[in-house]
């Protein structure tokens, strides 16, 4: 919540009259103002999940790092496929091939031990339900991590439009609390804008998982509410 006052003779506030302008200075500066910011947040069940999995592998030599982290990136890849069908899509999210260090004394030139293959696959589907059962098909084939995954809305127009209007009463309620403060009246409104700000999407905390563990039940996957937040700024005449 912001709330900015400009007083025009410093000497003399209780009779001054106030004044509050934008950055830029849109509004005549002659008037006096009050400029106040509000905020509001709407939610919505998600339609939309990104899941990233990962196939990191260790071995001697970078071709034997990249040439096994590729027959377990196949694996995994037509085991999403599988699973996934025609609802949705995936690629690859990432790739690096680097060298593994280990520190010889304090002060001294590390010394290669060997080299680390990571290839990432995203995938992005409306079917929710598949979430669970994507992850255990991956894990399954050789996915040894979960890097994210993430829900969020397809078209959040309608979302962002109820947080706008609860942003603007919040905005409205302020602007009126400070003018019956201030024993003063609000006239019309000189400016009225709005911030965007990034849908608050669902994460779920990274994992990792041993090639060797024994399998695990299957993966409950549930999507809460997908956070849409606005900032409006009101910018109103003192009568």
């Amino acid at each position: 919540m912001r709330i900015k006052l400009v007083v025009m003779a410093a000497w003399m506030m209780l009779l001054a009259p106030l004044c509050v302008l934008a950055a830029d200075q849109p509004v005549n500066p002659n008037l006096r103002t009050i400029e106040v910011s509000g905020s509001g947040e709407a939610q919505a069940p998600p339609d939309l999940a990104t899941l990233q999995v990962a196939i990191e592998t260790h071995a001697p030599t970078a071709a034997e790092a990249a040439g096994s982290n590729a027959a377990l990136a196949q694996r995994v890849t037509d085991a999403l496929k599988s699973k996934l069908g025609d609802k949705g899509s995936m690629w690859t999210g990432g790739y690096s091939l680097s060298p593994d260090y280990r520190e010889t004394h304090v002060g001294g030139k590390p010394v290669i031990i060997g080299y680390s293959a990571d290839n990432s696959i995203t995938v992005e589907t409306g079917a929710l339900d598949l979430v669970g059962p994507l992850i255990d098909a991956a894990i399954g084939a050789g996915a040894n991590r979960i890097n994210s995954l993430d829900y969020s809305l397809r078209d959040e127009t309608k979302a962002r439009s109820g947080a706008i209007a609860k942003a603007s009463k919040d905005a409205l309620a302020q602007a009126q609390a400070l003018a019956a403060a201030l024993s003063v009246k609000l006239g019309r409104i000189v400016r009225a804008t709005t911030v965007s700000e990034f849908i608050r999407p669902i994460p779920v905390m990274r994992a990792e998982f041993s090639a060797m563990a024994a399998a695990p039940p299957p993966t409950p996957v549930t999507a809460g509410q997908v956070t849409v937040p606005a900032t409006v700024s009101l910018t109103y005449e003192i009568q």
